[in-house]
């Protein structure tokens, strides 16, 4: 069959491909999106039973649609946002197709734009936008060899306590991932160690306020590269049973051990790094920081939000942390799982295009990337610290969006009569 043709394949239909394709459709610039599965589907299949949105329902969203419930400071349900994804492609009319895959891209080698091999079909388009973010591939590192009676998955193949099989939990990463799966499994009455590494540690709310809000009027929000030394790290946030600050001596105080980041394995012993202290003094001073510039900025503005003398207050320092566990005998210690929250990779090998780097990710600025025509979206810290969240990434599609509408009016342009007239006597005149 001929291939089909439009202006431009948005591949991804997830909250990055959807404003994508609102954007697109305010400018009147034909597309199609294509997604592999279902509409937002890793929020429905890759995500933990009771995962609720780590931004409240007023932050979290797109600015052209609230969320159904009436709360707007609620956390929302993982399949609650899915469908909120489900009805936005509904109201915006959004041209998507599920159960396609995209297989191939490559430049055509005639007429501009790129050939576009799918499971539905071929594609002739001149743009392509991989709208698939970051978080593709589970990065679970090969550290502890497979052994009988012990479980080891990532955390996004984790759904909830019952799935896992009886005895202590080893939880490598204390993101928000981590250090919400370790609580859960916690309260749920497991014996969890859990492996921290650096992180920032922001207050859920303070003074009334959610540390959402702090971040925007803060300007942090806006900040368009990570601080030195802080570009692996993580942050601990969580929305779960109505929001509240991760506290990792907290934790510790009922029952759950905590240990520095995950080195090495031997002979059924994990060994850590000798910086469990260390990262927890840089998660506190991170907590405080914010809540002195919060204060400060109230000061400035005079603004009547109340005391919240209970957000410094510390728990005391647990015996894990004044003592370290450096090295832990998995099978003395009862653990037969191990739930890897170590994040992601990304696959971009269906397209087949020059500009990626040597570790193989996206050579961009702002999501426009080197190879004309090929544009990328959803990328943590694309534009800035937002731009992986929900309402970050509408931005960002915007921008993308214009840099194409822009780039359809550089290739209509055409000389006008008098120029075309003028060229010509010119020509003549010169022989």
């Amino acid at each position: 069959m001929p291939a089909e043709k439009t202006d431009t394949l948005v591949v991804g239909a997830g909250q990055a491909g959807i404003a994508m394709s609102e954007h697109l459709s305010a400018h009147g610039i034909a597309h199609v999106v294509l997604e592999r599965d279902r509409i937002a589907e890793r929020w429905r299949t890759s995500r933990w039973d009771s995962l609720v949105a780590n931004g409240p329902a007023w932050h979290d969203r797109f600015p052209n649609r609230d969320y159904d419930d009436p709360d707007h400071d609620a956390f929302i349900p993982k399949e609650a946002v899915a469908d909120y994804f489900v009805d936005y492609v509904d109201q915006i009319n959004a041209p998507v197709r599920c159960g396609v895959e995209v297989e191939q891209v490559t430049r055509r080698r005639a007429g501009g734009g790129f050939d576009v091999k799918t499971t539905g079909g071929d594609f002739e388009v001149q743009h392509i936008v991989a709208a698939t973010g970051a978080f593709q591939d589970p990065v679970m590192p090969a550290l502890v060899p497979p052994a009988d009676g012990l479980m080891q998955i990532h955390s996004n193949a984790y759904r909830n306590p019952a799935q896992l099989p009886k005895g202590a939990v080893m939880v490598v990463g204390a993101g928000s991932s981590g250090a919400q799966i370790a609580e859960e499994l916690m309260n749920a009455g497991r014996q969890v160690y859990l492996s921290v590494g650096p992180h920032d540690r922001p207050p859920r709310a303070y003074r009334g306020r959610d540390f959402c809000w702090w971040l925007g009027v803060l300007g942090k929000w806006d900040m368009q590269t990570p601080g030195p030394g802080t570009e692996h790290v993580t942050i601990a946030v969580s929305g779960a049973n109505g929001g509240r600050t991760v506290d990792f001596r907290r934790f510790a105080a009922q029952g759950m051990q905590l240990v520095g980041r995950t080195q090495a394995f031997r002979e059924g012993q994990l060994h850590f790094a000798d910086d469990l202290r260390a990262n927890i003094a840089k998660g506190d001073a991170n907590h405080l920081s914010l809540l002195d510039e919060a204060d400060a900025y109230i000061e400035r503005l005079g603004l009547d939000l109340p005391p919240d003398p209970e957000e410094r207050k510390r728990w005391p320092d647990p015996a894990c942390l004044t003592q370290p566990i450096r090295m832990l005998d998995l099978a003395e210690a009862g653990v037969t799982s191990i739930i890897w929250a170590t994040g992601f990779s990304c696959d971009y090998s269906w397209l087949q295009v020059d500009t990626f780097d040597a570790n193989g990710k996206p050579i961009h600025a702002r999501g426009v990337s080197k190879e004309p025509g090929i544009y990328f979206l959803g990328l943590p810290w694309q534009s800035r610290r937002g731009s992986s969240f929900i309402w970050g990434v509408w931005h960002d599609a915007k921008f993308v969006a214009d840099h194409i509408a822009t780039q359809h009016s550089y290739l209509t342009y055409r000389p006008s009569q008098q120029s075309q007239s003028e060229d010509t006597v010119n020509k003549v005149a010169t022989g």
